[in-house]
């Protein structure tokens, strides 16, 4: 302000504000006006009539200001209106937060003006939350700026990881300059040089049959092949013959190609392993499954399906292995147990219940895989119940009798009948004793269970055979 401007204010030649205009003008000057009392009671509370968000504020006259400020903001209000009473107008503004009836709360930066007597105080506030918004909009911009790099972070360390862990050869080449713009060590090796020296080069460069051009061109036209069509190579440095089989995608705007490498020996053997291995269990007659360790069956192919009349995948993958044996969770702890313990179970005879309660005599097979660090077993189910029949029905020649027949034969004249029924009685029932406590581990109850006798029948048995000791 000029000095003549000075002179003009202090000289009276302004007239005198008058009372009915006051609160107008200081309404317009200020978001929201308080007139404190020394006491720091709210005399009189003017707002500005273009702002509707302050509400009606009409009772906080005649109420002390501290009731109206929150609990960080109240002791520096008193600080600053005890200096102003002590004759120290406060310089500086002011910034206090509002809370109303514990709904909603704002901030208003205030400054303090004295302008009467009995040292009543004028604070004009502006309302601060129009910035309190744009700076909270700023943090939360800035955070998820901050979580986007983050995120792109984790994504490309992720992607170094794999690359560099990957067995297969790879090279990523961009379709508009021909040159790599990333590779692993697999490939820089293939191709005979570092992966520092790879990147950034002509993908061409390193073949000696092909410029940029043709070369990109048949990669591109190797991608429109529905079963993948792949570009026979030879590298200049080595001189092999190499495959490369390329997958096209579109990034950052540009078009790259991502070219798997294997030299022509290593090209086929592998996925033509795999691909038979998956066809077989597929297609083949035999019923598979594959268990968890705890004996959750998670892939069966469509033989199994077909042996449990199960319509779905679903209605099968997920369950216990257990609810489609005979003898339950004994017949799966012994396939499991055994199979761990003893590396294969080559042949398991039990029975196979469908969902229908039909029985079914199978004898199956189980195998521990280690898949990925998780312990797997696989399961090869053949069904022996047409077997059984044609054995059952088949009449064994008299010039041909078995070696056990030939034993039993040789006491007849030298024993009675009842004797030789006795004595080869007991060496049946004694080997398959044994083989069921051999089997369950030694589980006396699931021994029990799979003879069809009670444990306590076994445990007679047992001691008459003298097997009690032996295996206890």
């Amino acid at each position: 302000m000029t000095k003549g401007a000075n002179t003009f204010w202090s000289s009276g030649a302004v007239p005198l504000i008058e009372p009915e205009f006051l609160s107008s003008i200081i309404g317009a000057a200020s978001d929201i006006a308080l007139v404190i009392s020394a006491e720091g009671k709210i005399l009189s509370v003017v707002l500005n009539t273009h702002s509707e968000s302050f509400g009606n504020l009409k009772h906080w006259e005649s109420r002390p200001l501290v009731e109206f400020l929150t609990r960080e903001t109240a002791p520096k209000f008193e600080a600053a209106h005890a200096a102003y009473l002590s004759g120290e107008v406060p310089n500086k503004p002011l910034e206090l937060n509002h809370y109303d009836n514990a709904v909603w709360q704002y901030p208003v930066r205030y400054t303090f003006h004295r302008f009467g007597q009995e040292n009543a105080a004028l604070l004009l506030g502006r309302d601060l939350r129009p910035i309190a918004e744009t700076q909270q909009q700023l943090v939360q911009a800035q955070i998820a700026l901050e979580q986007g790099y983050e995120t792109r972070r984790e994504f490309d360390a992720r992607f170094r990881v794999l690359l560099a862990n990957a067995d297969q050869a790879i090279a990523f080449v961009s379709v508009q300059t021909g040159r790599i713009e990333d590779a692993n060590e697999a490939a820089a090796a293939l191709l005979g040089l570092k992966v520092g020296a790879l990147k950034g080069g002509s993908f061409a460069h390193y073949f000696s049959d092909r410029a940029t051009g043709e070369l990109i061109e048949s990669l591109m036209n190797a991608t429109l092949s529905e079963e993948g069509g792949s570009v026979q190579l030879r590298s200049s440095q080595s001189g092999q013959s190499i495959i490369v089989r390329p997958v096209v995608f579109r990034a950052g705007g540009q078009r790259i190609l991502l070219c798997r490498l294997a030299s022509e020996g290593d090209a086929t053997a592998p996925d033509a392993a795999a691909s038979q291995a998956l066809a077989l269990f597929r297609a083949g007659s035999d019923a598979m499954a594959f268990l968890s360790g705890e004996g959750v069956i998670t892939s069966v192919n469509e033989s199994f399906l077909d042996m449990v009349g199960a319509a779905h995948l679903t209605d099968v993958v997920g369950r216990s292995f257990s609810d489609f044996l005979g003898r339950g969770r004994i017949d799966l702890d012994v396939l499991t147990d055994r199979s761990h313990r003893g590396g294969q179970m080559r042949i398991y005879a039990t029975k196979l219940i469908n969902d229908l309660g039909a029985r079914l005599s199978v004898e199956i097979s189980a195998t521990p895989l280690d898949a990925s660090g998780d312990a797997i077993v696989g399961c090869v189910v053949r069904d022996v119940s047409r077997g059984e029949a044609a054995r059952g029905s088949a009449t064994i020649p008299a010039q041909t009798p078995a070696q056990p027949a030939r034993s039993v034969m040789d006491l007849v004249g030298s024993t009675s009948l009842k004797e030789i029924v006795a004595e080869t009685t007991d060496v049946v029932e004694k080997m398959c004793i044994e083989t069921a406590v051999e089997l369950t581990g030694n589980n006396r109850v699931a021994a029990a269970e799979m003879l069809g006798l009670s444990r306590q029948s076994l445990y007679v048995k047992l001691r008459k055979y003298g097997l009690l000791s032996k295996n206890g």
